[in-house]
């Protein structure tokens, strides 16, 4: 059975909250205090992380980190609301950070601001944006960003095979982001041959399965359930891994449910060849 880790945001900037805060805020003088609770009475912030923070020239002020997988439009006015409340409730200034994981698709303009003009009351609110394609990969060596360490195939100059096992000899240096490598062959596997990443990095679906960011690829996957989102993953591994699946054997990969569909994540980088998946399929599945 394997161990279970948390591997989201709050849990991620933990790691490393000095170098991370002074990242975000872009000033060397500031410092985390504490890590805060995000959670407000009426809304559930799906990433939020917020940090009370102090440098000489500003004093005691918030950090709001939201992290997203992808960009949407719905994302200014969430960080107007978010960066408000956080104000409110612990009465201190607010620097809002919005952290792009992937890039949207081609149409989607991503903003850095709020603005509203209803009646002729003006509201408007900015923050801070921060794309992870953007980054380069070597800032995160030369800072110690450990939090952006499993990032680390999708930054900038990161999809690399070297980088990438640089990125993973960080990880295991250290036993809590050793708990990090499967985030790490998670993202590799947007830059990199699943086969590649198998061979470099431990991919163990169990634990990357509680992800946040995991969780939300699955519900993107055709935006028809869980089940669904599982079955295209398992599909697109094991097409990287094996090579185009014959129509008989992929129509009973698409026929299996999702208990099913998640141990054949788990038993898929096992297969070297198509045998092995048809013998998987014969046997007995829930292994």
């Amino acid at each position: 059975m394997a161990k279970s880790a948390d591997i989201g945001s709050k849990r991620l900037i933990s790691l490393a909250p000095e170098a991370w805060v002074k990242w975000v805020a872009q000033a060397d003088d500031v410092v985390p205090l504490e890590i805060l609770n995000a959670e407000f009475q009426w809304v559930s912030p799906e990433s939020d992380v917020l940090i009370k923070a102090f440098s000489p020239s500003a004093g005691e002020f918030l950090i709001l980190n939201e992290i997203q997988l992808r960009y949407s439009a719905k994302m200014p006015l969430r960080m107007r609301a978010y960066a408000a409340l956080a104000e409110e409730r612990y009465g201190l200034p607010t620097l809002p950070i919005l952290i792009n994981i992937l890039p949207p698709a081609a149409a989607v303009t991503i903003c850095d601001r709020f603005e509203s003009d209803f009646l002729g009351l003006q509201v408007r609110q900015d923050f801070r944006v921060i794309n992870l394609w953007e980054v380069e990969a070597e800032l995160v060596f030369e800072r110690s960003l450990n939090t952006l360490m499993p990032f680390v195939p999708i930054l900038k100059g990161g999809g690399e095979e070297p980088v990438v096992r640089r990125a993973l000899a960080v990880l295991r240096q250290d036993e809590q982001l050793s708990q990090m490598e499967p985030l790490l062959a998670f993202f590799a596997s947007f830059v990199m041959e699943t086969e590649l990443v198998a061979q470099i990095v431990r991919w163990d679906m169990t634990v990357l399965r509680e992800s946040p960011w995991y969780q939300e690829i699955l519900q993107q996957g055709e935006q028809k359930g869980r089940t669904e989102g599982e079955r295209s993953l398992v599909l697109r591994l094991l097409a990287r891994r094996l090579g185009p699946l014959p129509s008989d054997v992929e129509a009973q990969v698409e026929a299996l449910a999702l208990p099913q569909l998640e141990a054949l994540g788990e038993a898929l980088l096992d297969f070297a060849q198509l045998s092995d998946l048809t013998a998987w399929l014969q046997g007995d599945r829930s292994a």
